[in-house]
């Protein structure tokens, strides 16, 4: 009986410290659960995952600039951007907004899964068909009459062959924050004020 105790009382212990650590948990549950099952259990290989980071300043105020992180403003702004929406039509940032971009021959399928403007919360999923898939975050912070912009980059292959792409796409998403700094920037100065 005083082997249950102490096994119960491990696993709380135990259970509780995942609780603290939910990333651990959540790696150390879908390597341990049958359904999910362990790569090497399944005969399949572990694909490239990548995530990146990069911070930038925005030169107005989080109103102003909030918008222009919609699929559908960003245009303005990001001279090779250009989607084709699905959803809505007419054409317009919406939450739930979905659309293809070209990627060279490849073309990708988005979905917008948070456009929360007022708290400065964006958030895109995007498939290329059975290569890769990429979630896209910014958190966007007022600061004064600027905006600090945080975007995150997070990449999976979804094949061997899409394991060298993820990870060259990763080495541009981290040096991506200048790029977008000048652009967005050139953007708000040429329309001050209007």
């Amino acid at each position: 009986m005083k082997a249950f105790w102490c096994f119960l009382l491990g696993a709380a212990c135990g259970g509780a410290v995942l609780m603290m650590l939910p990333k651990a948990g959540a790696h150390l549950q879908a390597a341990s659960h049958p359904l999910h099952g362990n790569a090497a259990q399944s005969g399949r290989s572990l694909r490239a995952h990548t995530e990146e980071n990069f911070v930038f300043t925005a030169h107005a105020p989080m109103e102003q600039v909030a918008p222009l992180f919609g699929a559908y403003k960003e245009r303005v702004w990001s001279p090779q951007w250009d989607p084709q929406f699905i959803y809505p039509l007419p054409a317009a940032d919406a939450q739930g907004m979905v659309f293809t971009v070209a990627h060279h021959h490849l073309h990708s399928v988005w979905v917008n899964s948070e456009l929360n403007l007022k708290n400065g919360r964006v958030q895109y999923v995007y498939v290329i068909p059975d290569a890769l898939v990429t979630v896209v975050t910014l958190n966007l912070k007022p600061e004064g009459n600027q905006t600090l912009v945080e975007v995150h980059y997070d990449r999976t292959a979804l094949t061997p062959e899409a394991d060298a792409q993820v990870s060259e796409m990763a080495r541009q998403d981290h040096d991506s924050g200048p790029e977008w700094q000048t652009q967005i920037n050139q953007y708000l100065e040429k329309h001050k004020g209007s």
